[in-house]
Parts: C-alpha cells; sequence; structure tokens
C-alpha cells in the first residue's frame, strides 16, 4: 500500500477520521504494519500498552481478563481501532488480542500519537471533543440501566 491508500484506510477509522488528511498523513508515514498468522496472539490481557492498532485485513479476537470462562471474545474485522485508550496514556490491556486468521495491522506508537497530537492543535481540539461525548454517552448509559435495576443499583 502507499501513503495515499494507508492515509484513505485511516480516514475510514471513525476515531482517527477527526483528525484530518494531514494529521493522518504523519500517523500513516509513521505506522508499522505488522503480519499476524492464524491463533498468533497480537497481545495479552494485562501487558502495558504503549501503542493502538488498527485492523487492516483479517480479524482478531478480543478476550476479556477474567476468570468468568463464559465470557465472550469479541471479533474485530478491519477499520476497527484497538487500543485507543493506550494511544493518549498509559494503561495495561483489558483484552487478549489473537488473529483469527492471517492479518495485517497497522501499529501507531502512543509517542507518534501525541507528538502528531502536539503539531496539530485543531485535531487535538477535535478529539478531545469526541472523547468527552463518549464519556457523557457512558454515564448516561450507565445511569439508565442504574435506574432500571431499581433502589441501590441492583446491590443486595
Amino acid at each position: 500500500m502507499t501513503i495515499e491508500d494507508d492515509i484513505a484506510f485511516l480516514e475510514r477509522v471513525p476515531s482517527l477520521a477527526l483528525l484530518g488528511r494531514p494529521a493522518l498523513r504523519i500517523l500513516a508515514i509513521g505506522a508499522e504494519s505488522r503480519q499476524l498468522q492464524p491463533e498468533e496472539l497480537l497481545f495479552s490481557a494485562g501487558e502495558e500498552a504503549d501503542c493502538g492498532f488498527v485492523i487492516q485485513r483479517g480479524s482478531l479476537a478480543l478476550k476479556p481478563n477474567t476468570s468468568d470462562i463464559s465470557a465472550q471474545e469479541a471479533i474485530v474485522r478491519p477499520g476497527t481501532l484497538v487500543g485507543e485508550l493506550a494511544l493518549l496514556t498509559d494503561s495495561l490491556r483489558p483484552v487478549t488480542a489473537r488473529a483469527i486468521e492471517s492479518s495485517t495491522v497497522m501499529r501507531i506508537s502512543r509517542s507518534l500519537f501525541l507528538k502528531m497530537l502536539e503539531g496539530f492543535p485543531d485535531a487535538a481540539v477535535r478529539l478531545r471533543d469526541h472523547v468527552a461525548t463518549r464519556v457523557d454517552q457512558s454515564a448516561r448509559d450507565m445511569s439508565n440501566v442504574r435506574g432500571r435495576l431499581g433502589p441501590g443499583g441492583g446491590r443486595s
């Protein structure tokens, strides 16, 4: 793929598209491509996270870090950004990511992402506003669930 192809691909990733083409050019130039074989681990739950991955080809299974054997895997496909929070802050991986089939991911390091935001403050503002909207919506959703659980939020 050319840099222009990579930029066009990143423009289709919802959380990244709002950054704008010039900012995405920086990410496309600095990102690393990684090939995964079927069943290969990309990362394990509990590991330190220093980057995000955008799935370019194939699919990954994301398994939560839990002892609950009934916990469901989520399947993610091309255009999905995995590890979004790791682009902004120190964190631990909450899931294990494993390739289901031959897959390609684009690795975006936190240092690259933060340097890009420094160079494109308008993109940083758009990202901040987007994250704030998502956090606000999540808080409303949790409040609605708590209200449906009844007094005490379902606690005994």
